[in-house]
């Protein structure tokens, strides 16, 4: 299977340690975590992705709001450049110890931080750099 993730999703995965919008949100990302983990090919969607789509409710979700479209192109451009390719919708990649070591040095620097402007889980993303990304879920041998 291809895990389907949006572009600022790129970017909370390096810090998400299990907390969320709901346990149902948890529970579902930490799912996914566990799918990249085990190597999931991961294929970038504009929209509601395999973190949010399965849990949308009511008439107006967040993840269509135009703050956080623009909070993807900034997540994907920012990335693409770090990355040293250009990430868009339909573009496919493996999150392995490599990337993720590249995007977790462009997170601390600050390289990839542009898409979280105004980001309500930006205090606790800062934390979590701050702390060496100790405790994330998506670092091989954490707990799920």
């Amino acid at each position: 299977m291809t895990i389907r993730l949006r572009g600022h999703h790129l970017l909370c995965m390096l810090t998400f340690v299990g907390e969320g919008y709901s346990p149902r949100f948890v529970a579902n990302y930490a799912r996914v975590i566990r799918r990249m983990r085990a190597g999931e090919p991961v294929l970038i969607v504009q929209g509601p992705d395999d973190i949010c789509a399965p849990l949308l409710a009511g008439d107006a979700p967040h993840c269509h709001r135009d703050s956080v479209v623009e909070r993807d192109r900034l997540a994907l451009e920012s990335a693409g450049t770090l990355l040293g390719r250009r990430l868009e919708a339909g573009s496919e990649v493996i999150v392995d110890g490599g990337m993720l070591n590249r995007l977790q040095r462009g997170f601390v620097s600050g390289e990839l931080r542009p898409a979280c402007s105004g980001c309500e889980w930006s205090g606790l993303c800062d934390k979590v750099a701050e702390a060496g990304f100790e405790g994330t879920r998506l670092m091989a041998g954490t707990g799920d």
